[in-house]
């Protein structure tokens, strides 16, 4: 490789106009890219006026199709090609992340990380790793990668929101449960919500908890 990967991808400024007070990192899943999920940071614009929300391309060409990018492969199902790949994919994210609070003059406090589905796993891999909390994480249709090594390596404790649908056919609804499990386990502060027949996406009353987690978390008065 000739030199450390730089990840980008599109943004959307604070809703007020004013300096960015918070910053919302969305990461999308496998074979989509920052496109996919930039159209998130609308929704929360009312109730996160001050943040700044960007959404990288995941750093790999997707390996199922010519379109897409992808955080890690998932051909190789094996779990330790799965850790490798997301360690790898974490170190880049790291440096994008570390370089985007420098730009906006923030720290660890005024940042979150959404991710669904491969982008869930990410920003549970990568918040729960940091050397400071950040403020929340929002996983939506995730899972954990490499479960049994989290209680070894875990450096911070944000509080986390996990939100699946029992009719995910993508990633395993049990998914939910057993994340929920190794992350109590582990001393980090987690919220389960099951959104009924909802397949594998986010549905409006998902956006919604979403919203309200993030407001909370940086401690934005909001309905």
């Amino acid at each position: 490789m000739p030199g450390p990967l730089e990840l980008s991808g599109p943004g959307h400024p604070p809703a007020d106009g004013g300096s960015a007070r918070q910053l919302v990192v969305l990461l999308h899943g496998y074979g989509a890219d920052g496109n996919d999920l930039i159209s998130l940071a609308p929704h929360w614009a009312r109730l996160l006026p001050g943040a700044a929300f960007v959404s990288p391309h995941a750093p790999f060409p997707c390996e199922m199709g010519p379109y897409g990018r992808q955080w890690f492969g998932f051909e190789n199902r094996d779990p330790a090609a799965l850790l490798a790949g997301a360690q790898a994919a974490a170190g880049i994210l790291d440096g994008f992340i570390d370089a985007e609070l420098a730009r906006l003059g923030l720290d660890a406090s005024r940042l979150a990380l959404v991710g669904f589905s491969q982008g869930a796993m990410m920003a549970l891999h990568v918040a729960l790793r940091r050397p400071q909390p950040v403020a929340a994480v929002v996983g939506y249709s995730g899972a954990l990668v490499a479960p049994e090594r989290l209680a070894a390596e875990i450096t911070a404790r944000p509080p986390v929101l996990l939100i699946h649908g029992d009719a995910d056919q993508v990633v395993p609804y049990r998914a939910l449960a057993a994340a929920r499990q190794v992350l109590e386990a582990a001393g980090v502060p987690v919220t389960a919500e099951t959104r009924p027949g909802l397949p594998h996406g986010i549905d409006e009353a998902g956006l919604t908890s979403g919203g309200r987690f993030l407001a909370k978390a940086f401690g934005v008065e909001g309905d």
